[in-house]
């Protein structure tokens, strides 16, 4: 892929003065439009050989554009508490919203060839590394996420001429640093892998751009043109399906049939003396597997689904009850803020991942795309049947970071949701329980039960549901204590 770029293009300053004229106003145009219509966001990734001139070409850039809305990100070696979470973690946190730009120094491209480089990672885990970058990006593209990615590409003689020139005048030889020289020292192997990373990871949606960087006209106007040209494409794509127009879906009437939910014994006989004797029991149980030595090294992701009022904020506390509040948080989930609708889906979960040692709690959670979205028709068919890959990726990326992720859905019947629905409007202390859109959600009965059972089918596997039968709430209480206890010591066991 590098050849192509080593043809050596000369800018001579009046025409890239010229140049700068034109495109500086026509990226000014673009990056107002883009904020207007906050139809995508924009993540330029900044990679390539050391000495090409990255940096000057993010100034440059930043320059050019409105500061206020593009963002310069950079990253280097993972501090203690990203090292702590999986990889992707600290990228998806400064992913910006839609409508605003975003530059990324050191993204997750400069991280697996940094480890790979140094022999940190095998040739496996770095063509895992690479897969999981190529899901995360096609992910990215149909959130609308415009991926720039460029390379500045210098070769080897080129990168020694530049340091040459730099070191030898006291004014930039601050320029180049030890660094730099064993970079160019292993240069030859370091291009060996940056072209095959560069093939693997170049696709239809986020292709690569590698730029000639020796002459420094060239390598900015082409830089400028690059962002301009992905920008204005994507805004025409936007107005294109604008003009087409959009409906919401109607949803198919659901045959009258049983699903597998139907076969759950819903009204589980229970006492309250054996509550009462299990509780504790259980309790301080999950309190000691969450102070074990092995647990520094896990983390704990527990995922709360069920129909109104099945009682999940109750099974919550009583497992909070047994943690250390310093170490754990609970997260309620509801309808996404502006924020974290300007963003891709998964985002405002990954803001959440814990890192080791510590404890989440989902109350609802990433299964809404799938659930309330499909039922509700506010995700189209294509956005939600995508969304079980994209779920069961995110939930193997976080047990390959070391997460225990457990997941329950609370199962309760018709009749049971009817009477404790009652119940809360009629006692004081429970109305702020129960709302208009609890009493709508009633008629979606069916439709719901089919999200649910598709659900289960299609992100099960590795990471089983436990299925929890509900009507009794203290049954229900003592199977999630127990369960979480029991995957706790399996996990901490291996």
């Amino acid at each position: 892929m590098f050849d192509s770029a080593e043809i050596g293009h000369k800018v001579g300053k009046r025409e890239f003065r010229k140049a700068e004229d034109v495109l500086r106003t026509a990226l000014l145009d673009a990056q107002y439009e883009l904020l207007e219509s906050r139809a995508f966001s924009v993540v330029v990734l900044v990679n390539g050989v050391e000495g090409a001139g990255k940096g000057e070409t993010v100034n440059l850039l930043t320059k050019w554009m409105d500061p206020r809305h593009i963002e310069v990100r950079g990253f280097d070696e993972p501090s203690t508490e990203e090292a702590e979470r999986p990889y992707m973690w600290r990228f998806w946190r400064v992913l910006p919203p839609r409508g605003k730009q975003c530059v990324m120094f050191g993204d997750w491209y400069a991280g697996a060839l940094r480890e790979r480089l140094a022999k940190e990672t095998s040739a496996t885990v770095f063509e895992h590394r690479l897969d999981e970058i190529n899901r995360f990006e096609a992910m990215l593209a149909r959130e609308q996420v415009v991926l720039v990615k460029l390379w500045f590409h210098l070769s080897k003689a080129a990168q020694k001429r530049r340091f040459d020139t730099l070191s030898a005048d006291d004014r930039t030889r601050w320029r180049v640093t030890e660094e730099d020289w064993a970079a160019h020292e292993r240069y030859d192997r370091s291009r060996e892998l940056a072209e095959a990373m560069l093939r693997a990871t170049d696709s239809a949606s986020a292709p690569w751009i590698v730029i000639d960087s020796e002459d420094a006209n060239h390598r900015s106007l082409a830089a400028g043109r690059a962002v301009l040209e992905a920008i204005t494409r994507q805004l025409a794509r936007s107005h294109e399906a604008s003009a087409g127009g959009a409906s919401r879906p109607e949803l198919p009437a659901l045959p009258d049939r049983r699903t597998f939910l139907d076969t759950l014994d819903l009204a589980q006989k229970f006492s309250r003396k054996e509550y009462d004797e299990q509780l504790e029991v259980l309790q301080g149980r999950l309190a000691l597997l969450t102070r074990h030595k092995a647990f520094r090294k896990r983390s704990l992701v527990l995922v709360f689904e069920g129909m109104d009022a099945a009682g999940k904020g109750g099974a919550i506390r009583r497992v909070t009850a047994a943690l250390d509040a310093r170490h754990y948080r609970v997260i309620p989930v509801a309808a996404p803020t502006d924020e974290e609708a300007a963003r891709p889906y998964l985002w405002r979960f990954w803001r959440h991942v814990p890192r080791q040692g510590k404890t989440v709690i989902f109350d609802r959670s990433w299964y809404g795309r799938v659930l309330v979205e499909r039922v509700e028709g506010f995700a189209a068919e294509p956005d939600w049947m995508r969304a079980y890959g994209e779920i069961n990726d995110f939930e193997q990326t976080l047990e390959e970071a070391g997460a225990v992720v457990v997941k329950f859905w609370l199962a309760i019947s018709s009749d049971e949701q009817l009477r404790r629905f009652r119940e809360r409007e009629a006692e004081a202390h429970k109305r702020f329980k129960i709302t208009p859109e609890d009493w709508r959600n009633r008629h979606n009965w069916a439709a719901y039960e089919e999200a649910v059972c598709d659900m289960l089918e299609r992100t099960g596997g590795p990471r089983p549901w436990t299925l929890v039968e509900a009507d009794n709430k203290h049954f229900a209480r003592i199977k999630v204590l127990r369960t979480i206890c029991e995957r706790l010591e399996a996990a901490l066991a291996a």
